[in-house]
């Protein structure tokens, strides 16, 4: 039923100015502003995917990744450029994983998380 629709990854934040910061500045998401006709809703193009930021009061509660970008071999590129802009990547003790920096290498795949302005988990995956 729903194998061929585009899914649209769906984050929620508290602080809404701290988020288009964010993912407009920091990750260099481009916001589709003609998505939206709210001022608590954000909508960006990611590739040809869409990320959908949205207020709540309970935005940055949920402690496991919330959106996932497949990066292939730009990984190490892209986490350099976020680390350069400040951002800070989050560093866990997983089985089967080394660390090498800030990027998680296991067999096959690479990995690199960081967390938005209101905590949501963010998923950076390599070759």
């Amino acid at each position: 039923m729903l194998a061929n629709t585009d899914a649209i990854a769906t984050v929620g934040v508290r602080d809404i100015a701290a988020a288009r910061t964010f993912y407009g500045e920091v990750l260099g998401l481009e916001e589709d502003s003609g998505r939206s006709h709210y001022p608590d809703f954000l909508t960006y193009r990611s590739g040809a995917a869409r990320v959908q930021v949205y207020q709540s009061a309970y935005g940055g509660t949920n402690k496991a990744t919330s959106v996932t970008w497949d990066l292939g071999d730009r990984l190490e590129a892209v986490v350099a450029a976020l680390a350069a802009k400040g951002v800070r990547f989050e560093h866990y003790d997983l089985p089967g994983m080394r660390q090498e920096g800030d990027i998680h290498v296991a067999e096959g795949m690479k990995a690199a998380w960081l967390k938005d302005p209101d905590g949501n988990v963010l998923n950076l995956n390599g070759t």
